[in-house]
């Protein structure tokens, strides 16, 4: 399958902890060029002190000395696709495009605030050979990582970054520790048969995703730029010759020790509500739905627990044991407290659990939107509910209202708000539109930024950015491009049929949309009814 002639990559910044060694940059501007590799000569190092809102980067840095120190690294320096063994790195420079680099998007937020360069940086061309993959910064020494996992609940050998190169360590003034990865860079020892890059489809979503979900609150890895080239590029998904959907999910490699949300590959948010609601449509059995996400999370959990249990004495095995059984219990508490959130309720109430659950039952039976529900129930009134009047705006309340049990469980949901202490309707509807976007990266918005994107008009890519900064602020463009209506008609049958930017894709385990766990005979809050 031949793409369209773009190639893209893209620079990702995801934090770490801890502090690393600083290292300083060259005397010709701050880069080196990628080609020269571990063993050639480089520019001398320049005394370029580092600073707040750099617009050269000759006066930034990076370093590599606390993942190469630490770990074992590969003792095989060339570069080809192999069966790599004790280490946990292998050095790898980027691959430089062939054919002419424009710079798309960039964060704004992620290069002033984590990375302390200025924004006008993003205009030299330093810049843009730098998260390109052109050139690297001297004193970094690219990476990529190995390291295998489970996928759909089997192991799978060696996986490993195949299209990605860890470019080094970043310590900012804040005293946050980053770590920055380029990807769709080139091959690597852990490409297989791919070839180390990719295409524009995957990188805008990736970059819009990981953005939108950063403003949304919700912990993640971050996009710095959005680059893309004239490269062609050949897709067989397979490498068999046949067209085929591609796999990716919440496997074990795609889950971070650091809670964050991270590789995003074949994704979608849930638009009408649906505990079976699968991200990815090759995940044939839905063992990644909606749904099942809890239980997903424990058996992660419990093969990190497995790999883990040479190194620990059985004290500690004892004791990691017990924080596993304790899981459901967690999670179905956190659970209960962000609904809470979502539907304005304050204080303790026995029958809150049954209120979420009975609102959750009525939005599948209805294939109510998941989003613009809770959302419309921040924004209208309780004269309005208590009337049952929902205005024509409130589409996806309209949707709910069809249900018979709809004004049982109005009725149920205005009696419980009457015992918010110290409440009223403005402070409620003024606290839950903090909490329930207006916006979310649908997938027919990322599909029409990224059909636009291919005939070289990222004026979408622009807007959704924009927007999704301010995901609970009503704005204008947003309104007018129809962010918040109805999802178009086409959209219905929208297939996610996405080609990965790396070597792992992403579930989101902040939000529990769903889930079937049980634990210590509570009920389950979608199965109840």
């Amino acid at each position: 399958m031949w793409w369209p002639p773009w190639l893209a990559a893209w620079l990702a910044w995801v934090c770490g902890a801890g502090a690393g060694r600083t290292a300083p940059l060259c005397a010709s501007g701050g880069l080196c060029p990628a080609a020269l590799g571990p063993n050639a000569s480089q520019p001398g190092p320049g005394r370029c002190p580092p600073r707040r809102g750099a617009t050269q980067l000759c006066a930034w840095a990076l370093s590599s000395g606390s993942l190469l120190d630490p770990f074992p690294i590969d003792v095989i320096q060339e570069n080809y696709v192999r069966n790599v063994r004790n280490c946990i790195f292998s050095i790898v420079y980027p691959t430089p495009f062939k054919s002419r680099v424009r710079l798309v998007a960039v964060s704004k937020e992620v290069l002033e605030d984590i990375l302390d360069l200025d924004i006008s940086i993003k205009g030299t061309s330093d810049f843009l050979h730098f998260v390109s993959g052109g050139k690297v910064v001297l004193g970094s020494v690219p990476l990529a990582h190995r390291y295998g996992g489970h996928q759909f609940g089997s192991w799978a050998g060696q996986l490993g970054d195949g299209r990605a190169h860890l470019i080094g360590v970043y310590t900012n003034r804040h005293g946050e520790r980053w770590e920055l990865q380029l990807k769709g860079s080139g091959k690597t020892p852990y490409s297989r048969n791919g070839d180390g890059r990719a295409v524009l489809r995957s990188s805008v979503r990736e970059f819009l995703c990981s953005e939108a979900m950063h403003y949304l609150g919700i912990p993640t890895s971050r996009a710095a730029s959005l680059v893309v080239s004239d490269d062609d590029v050949w897709r067989d998904q397979f490498y068999n010759g046949n067209i085929k959907k591609e796999r990716g999910v919440c496997n074990t490699d795609n889950f971070s020790l650091l809670s964050i949300t991270i590789d995003y590959g074949p994704f979608g948010f849930m638009e009408s509500y649906d505990p079976n609601f699968v991200p990815n449509t090759s995940d044939d059995e839905s063992r990644y739905k909606i749904g099942n996400q809890a239980n997903v999370g424990l058996f992660n959990l419990s093969k990190l627990l497995q790999a883990l249990k040479p190194l620990l004495d059985p004290r500690q095995k004892q004791l990691a044991s017990q924080i596993l059984e304790g899981y459901g219990e967690h999670y179905y508490t956190r659970f209960t407290e962000l609904f809470k959130k979502k539907l304005g309720l304050l204080g303790e109430n026995k029958d809150d659990n049954y209120l979420i659950a009975f609102l959750l039952k009525l939005m599948e039976d209805t294939k109510a939107d998941f989003t613009m529900t809770f959302r419309q129930l921040s924004e209208i009134t309780e004269d309005q509910l208590k009337e049952l009047r929902i205005p024509e705006e409130f589409w996806a309340l309209q949707d709910l209202g069809k249900h018979k049990f709809f004004s049982e469980w109005v009725t149920m949901y205005l009696l419980r708000l009457s015992r918010n202490k110290g409440d009223s309707d403005t402070k409620r509807r003024t606290r839950m539109t903090t909490v329930n976007p207006r916006y979310i990266l649908r997938n027919w918005m990322a599909e029409s930024a990224v059909k636009k994107a291919n005939l070289n008009d990222f004026s979408e890519v622009h807007l959704l950015q924009k927007t999704l900064q301010h995901p609970f602020r009503r704005q204008q463009a947003a309104e007018t491009a129809g962010y918040s209506l109805r999802p178009p008609a086409w959209a219905k049958d929208l297939k996610l049929q996405v080609k990965k930017a790396s070597s792992a894709t992403v579930q989101n385990q902040n939000l529990p949309n769903g889930s079937c766990f049980t634990s210590g005979g509570k009920f389950c809050p979608l199965c109840s009814l």
